[in-house]
C-alpha cells in the first residue's frame, strides 16, 4: 500500500508538472537513450500484481522533440501496465522531453500463468515508428502456486478472523481442510492471513516445497494439532514472504511466525530455511522433559525483526541449528522448560537498529500486572538448558546470558563445550553467579571470546574458517555429520559447521 500511494504521488508530480506546453519542439530523430535496455520484474506469483518498476527516457540532444508514439507491442491486450509521463495506459501519443531532459516510465504488470504458453511473459515498450522506432524489453517470470485464503462474510465482506480456544481473535485466518493439510514441491504455497492447523490433525511439509507468507500472515499449530516439516540435505524447505523481487530477499518483518501453540505435539522441522519474518519460530506448549514439542534440525533462521526462536516455557529439541540476526534475540528460551541444543550456532549480527539483548538468553519468569497494575514476578521450573557444542556470537558485547529469578524451583543448565562471546567491560554482572565462566559448575571447557571467523556475517554465511578458535573443540556427540552432510565422526568443531579454508 505504501509504495502504491508513493507511486500515485510521482504520478501526480510529474503530471502537474507536464500538463502546460509553452515550449517548441522538433520530431524525435531516434537517439533516445534509456537507464536500461531490459526491465526484468522480477519473479511474481499468477494473478499477484508485481511491484512498480521504473525506466528513465533521455533525450541528450540540444533540442526539445516530441515522440510520437510509445505503445505495448502487445497492445491493450498486453499485461503489463504502464505511466508515460504522469498518464497511465498502453498507447501514447506526443510524449515531449526538453532538450537535455528525461521522463520516467512507470511499468507494473500481473500475468494468470494458466492463460500463459510459458512462465516467462515478455513484450517490448516501442517508442516512436519506422527507422526512429527504438524499444524496451520487459521480462517477468511468472510462478504457479496453490492460494491459501482467509474466508469473508458474504454480506459485511469483511475477512474471516481465527477462533482459538473457543474465543473469537482478532487474527485473521482460518483452518486448513483436511484436503490442504499436505504441502508438496510441486507448487509454492502462498498464504494470505494465518493457516491453522486444526486438534488432532497433522501438517505435512514434503521436501522441497516453498511457503511464501503475505504481510500479517504465517502459520499456527493448534492444541494437539502437529506440524511435519520433512527437508533433506538436497531439498531444503524455504518459509518466506511472499515479495519475490531481489530487492526483498534480505529484508525482515515481511510475515509474521510459525506458531506453535500450547498443547502442541510432536513437531518436527528438518532441512528447513526460514527468513524475514517477525518471530521465525514461537513455541508457546507446555511440554514434558520425556516428549519435546518440537524437534528442529539441519535447519537456519534469518533475518527476523523480533526472535530467531522465542521458546516459552517449552521443551524443545535441536541439533546442527544455525539463528542469524534477529531485532532482539536469536534464541530467547524463557519462562523456563526444558532446552538441549547440540552442535548449533547462534550469530546475532543485527544492523537495523540497537539490539537490547544478547543473541542467547535464558530465564524463569514472566512479569505482568494484575488487576491493581501491581507488577508481578512470576517463575516456572528451568528442568534442563543444555548447550553443547555450540557457538555464541554477534555484534553485541554480550551474547549469552542466563538471567535467574530467585523464587523457588529447578534451575538446570550445562554448558560444555561452548564458545560464548561475553565482554563484561562494565562489569555489570562481576557478581552473577550464572554468567561466572571460571567458577561456576554448570560450565565445563568453554572458549570465552574466542575468534569465530566467520565467512561473511553480512551474508548470513556462518561457516567457520582454518583460524577458528572452535576448531577440534568439541565433543563427540550422537551428531556426527554437520548442517551441510560434512562428517565429524572424528576431530568434530563446535558449532553447526565444520571448518573449511577460504578462498
Amino acid at each position: 500500500m505504501k509504495q502504491l500511494f508513493t507511486f500515485l504521488i510521482c504520478c501526480a508530480l510529474i503530471s502537474i508538472s507536464s500538463c502546460r506546453k509553452d515550449f517548441s519542439t522538433i520530431p524525435n530523430f531516434g537517439t533516445l537513450e534509456f537507464s536500461k535496455d531490459t526491465v526484468f520484474l522480477d519473479t511474481i506469483f499468477t494473478n499477484i500484481g508485481s511491484a512498480t518498476y521504473n525506466l528513465k527516457v533521455y533525450n541528450r540532444s540540444n533540442n526539445a522533440i516530441t515522440i510520437p508514439k510509445i505503445q505495448l507491442e502487445n497492445g491493450t491486450s498486453s499485461n503489463y501496465r504502464l505511466n508515460v509521463d504522469g498518464i497511465p495506459g498502453k498507447d501514447f501519443s506526443n510524449i515531449d522531453i526538453l532538450a537535455k531532459d528525461s521522463i520516467f516510465v512507470f511499468i507494473e504488470t500481473t500475468v494468470n500463468v494458466a492463460n500463459q504458453s510459458s512462465p516467462l511473459y515478455i513484450d517490448r515498450i516501442l517508442f516512436d515508428t519506422g527507422n526512429n522506432q527504438q524499444d524496451v524489453d520487459l521480462v517477468t517470470l511468472v510462478e504457479d502456486a496453490n492460494f491459501i485464503f482467509p474466508g469473508k462474510d458474504p454480506i459485511s465482506m469483511k475477512i474471516d478472523s481465527l477462533t482459538l480456544d473457543g474465543q473469537p481473535t482478532s487474527i485473521k485466518g482460518r483452518f486448513l481442510e483436511d484436503t490442504e493439510l499436505t504441502f508438496t514441491n510441486t507448487k509454492p504455497t502462498v498464504i494470505y492471513g494465518y493457516a491453522a492447523v486444526p486438534a488432532n490433525k497433522t501438517l505435512i511439509i514434503e521436501a522441497g516445497s516453498r511457503v511464501h507468507f503475505h504481510d500479517n500472515s504465517g502459520l499456527i499449530v493448534d492444541d494437539k494439532a502437529t506440524l511435519k516439516v520433512n527437508g533433506t540435505l538436497s531439498e531444503k524447505v524455504i518459509f518466506e514472504g511472499d515479495r519475490l523481487e531481489n530487492s526483498f530477499s534480505e529484508i525482515p518483518g515481511q510475515w509474521g511466525t510459525i506458531w506453535m501453540r500450547a498443547g502442541s505435539r510432536d513437531n518436527e522441522i528438518h532441512h528447513a530455511l526460514i527468513k524475514n519474518g517477525i518471530i521465525g519460530v514461537l513455541i508457546d506448549s507446555i511440554g514434558s522433559t520425556s516428549t519435546p514439542t518440537l524437534k528442529l534440525q539441519n535447519t537456519e533462521i534469518y533475518n527476523q525483526t523480533n526472535f530467531g526462536i522465542l521458546a516459552r516455557e517449552t521443551n524443545l529439541e535441536a541439533n546442527n541449528v544455525v539463528i542469524g540476526s534477529a531485532g532482539e534475540a536469536s534464541l530467547a528460551a524463557t519462562i523456563g522448560g526444558t532446552y538441549n541444543f547440540t552442535h548449533s550456532t547462534f550469530a546475532n549480527y543485527w544492523s537495523n537498529g540497537i539490539r537490547q539483548l544478547p543473541a542467547v538468553v535464558i530465564n524463569n519468569f514472566f512479569i505482568y500486572n494484575n488487576d491493581a497494575g501491581q507488577e508481578i514476578i512470576e517463575t516456572r521450573d528451568l528442568k534442563a538448558a543444555n548447550f553443547t557444542n555450540c557457538i555464541f556470537e554477534g555484534n553485541n558485547n554480550i551474547e549469552f546470558l542466563v538471567d535467574k529469578v530467585d523464587g523457588g524451583g529447578l534451575f538446570n543448565y550445562s554448558i560444555k563445550n561452548c564458545m560464548i562471546k561475553f565482554n563484561d567491560s562494565s562489569n555489570s554482572f562481576e557478581d552473577v553467579f550464572e554468567v561466572d565462566f571460571n567458577n561456576n559448575p554448570n560450565y565445563s571447557n568453554i572458549i570465552l571470546n574466542g575468534i569465530a571467523n566467520f565467512r561473511d556475517t553480512q551474508k548470513n554465511d556462518f561457516i567457520i574458517g582454518d583460524k577458528s578458535s572452535a576448531i577440534n573443540k568439541a565433543i563427540a556427540s550422537p551428531f556426527t555429520l554437520d548442517i551441510l552432510g560434512v562428517d565429524r565422526t572424528t576431530a568434530p568443531d563446535i558449532g553447526a559447521y565444520q571448518h573449511i579454508t577460504f578462498d
